[in-house]
């Protein structure tokens, strides 16, 4: 897919991951990433990414362990997705569909 067509998509004004998603497969990508650098991949404020990680904590999602001044975070992957919709896969075969589907 061309940036072009990237760039029509984005402009519609929404996309079929939340951002909670955007900011979970931002930290399978690199689990030491900084809020800084995921809020600009997603489109958001760091005080967003803040929030959302937050609640991604919260949910049991990610662990998040402070190393010097950086975090890194872990993911749970074997948590099932938490709308009914979805509640059949796990979070690591989200993070695995997305992943495979770049090659």
């Amino acid at each position: 897919m061309s940036n072009s067509k990237v760039d029509v998509h984005e402009a519609a004004g929404w996309t079929f991951f939340t951002n909670h998603a955007h900011v979970l497969l931002c930290l399978a990508e690199d689990a030491e990433m900084r809020l800084r650098d995921i809020a600009l991949a997603v489109g958001v404020t760091e005080r967003a990414v803040q929030k959302i990680i937050s609640e991604l904590e919260a949910g049991g999602i990610l662990v998040r362990k402070r190393q010097g001044r950086r975090n890194t975070y872990q993911i749970h992957g074997d948590l099932p997705l938490r709308h009914s919709v979805e509640s059949h896969c796990t979070v690591e075969g989200l993070i695995g569909f997305v992943r495979d589907s770049r090659k």
